[in-house]
């Protein structure tokens, strides 16, 4: 990962007290972004842990390396480059250990997306990690639906769930997340994705694409990472091999003229995660991020986190830097907004009463709201 001083945090503010690009801010861009409704649809369960989550963890399971007092903990969250990220994230996953532990990560991502006025979540859960520490299946089943249950009622955020192979972890991982899937899965299952290490899935392709395959076919819906760390071969695969009908990052394809072509032309969604392509050394700066020019050409493009307190960011932040940094406009970020609702697995209604609320905001703005460079 980087450290550049370009990262933004919640607010829009850099996080190493240097300014970004129209960080004056706009108060009325602010409470435009803050008001618009949104969905997140490419975020992780373990990534999604927000200080006062991990904190009640920490706290539960002490001698568990991670600290418990919130100044020490945010210290810990200061990445200095990708292997330190990868151990703090390996850390908090081994927080995870029953599941009340699963319930309290799915409902702390409620609470905190419903304070950036977000109504709807697509969570990725990794199944192969609760086996791995040795977390039944049926009880991490019982925790997703018990949290998916009470996240409307308490945050009014409606959850829902993607199962995503780690794909460094090889055939026993996809063999392992797919049996969950079919056999045990929560009721608001709805995707079947693929993460982890790109270039490590390559020995693995054939036991992945059985497991796309079974799950197709039982009706979950393809979405798996392709195209943030490796080129535009790994999207090919995705689409081709994978059947994908969403791809998470999907960066890359701008180096493959009829890749970007056939994105255009079917309307493939792109879940883009600016911040967490800085982090993880992919962009060098957040200036250089290309989502500027995947809206150029034209390509189904949707706004998200990824693991968002690691990165110093939020869904709502990221609309942040979009307009700050990117110069997008409230109407660029309302169709943002609107790509998301229509890429998701919203039932028809729930989309419908979703667009119609972005589209009374967006004309209920008197006057352009823009944001640009300072």
């Amino acid at each position: 990962m980087t450290t550049d001083a370009s990262i933004t945090d919640t607010t829009g503010a850099s996080t190493t007290g240097a300014p970004v690009a129209g960080s004056s801010g706009d108060a009325a861009l602010d409470a435009f972004i803050d008001a618009l409704p949104k969905v997140e649809l490419h975020v992780h369960l373990i990534g999604s842990a927000s200080v006062p989550t991990v904190l009640e963890l920490a706290r539960r399971h002490p001698g568990s390396g991670v600290p418990t007092d919130e100044e020490e903990l945010r210290a810990f969250y200061t990445f200095t480059d990708f292997p330190h990220f990868a151990r703090v994230y390996r850390a908090v996953n081994a927080l995870v250990r029953e599941p009340g532990d699963v319930a309290t990560l799915v409902l702390g991502l409620a609470r905190d997306l419903a304070a950036q006025g977000a109504r709807y979540a697509e969570l990725q859960v990794t199944p192969y990690a609760h086996h791995m520490v040795g977390m039944p299946r049926r009880e991490v089943t019982e925790a997703l639906d018990l949290a998916a249950r009470r996240a409307p009622e308490e945050y009014g955020v409606e959850m829902a769930y993607i199962f995503d192979i780690p794909g460094e972890y090889g055939v026993e991982a996809a063999e392992i997340t797919i049996a969950h899937a079919l056999e045990e899965p929560p009721a608001a299952l709805v995707g079947f994705g693929l993460g982890g290490i790109e270039q490590e899935r390559v020995r693995y392709r054939d036991a992945i694409r059985d497991a796309f395959t079974a799950a197709r076919n039982a009706g979950l819906h393809s979405v798996p990472h392709g195209g943030e760390m490796t080129g535009p071969e790994t999207i090919w695969e995705v689409i081709e091999g994978l059947g994908a009908e969403r791809v998470g990052h999907g960066i890359s394809c701008l180096g493959d003229e009829r890749l970007v072509a056939h994105l255009r032309e079917t309307r493939l969604p792109l879940d883009v995660c600016p911040t967490s392509n800085v982090c993880t050394g992919q962009v060098a700066r957040i200036e250089d991020h290309p989502l500027p020019r995947l809206l150029e050409e034209g390509l189904f493009v949707t706004l998200n986190s990824d693991d968002p307190p690691m990165f110093a960011t939020t869904l709502a932040g990221e609309y942040r830097t979009a307009a700050r940094v990117f110069g997008l406009g409230r109407g660029e970020l309302a169709e943002l907004a609107r790509n998301g609702v229509t890429a998701s697995y919203l039932a028809p209604e729930r989309k419908r009463e979703l667009l119609t609320e972005i589209g009374a905001l967006e004309a209920g703005q008197a006057g352009p709201v823009t944001a640009g460079p300072a």
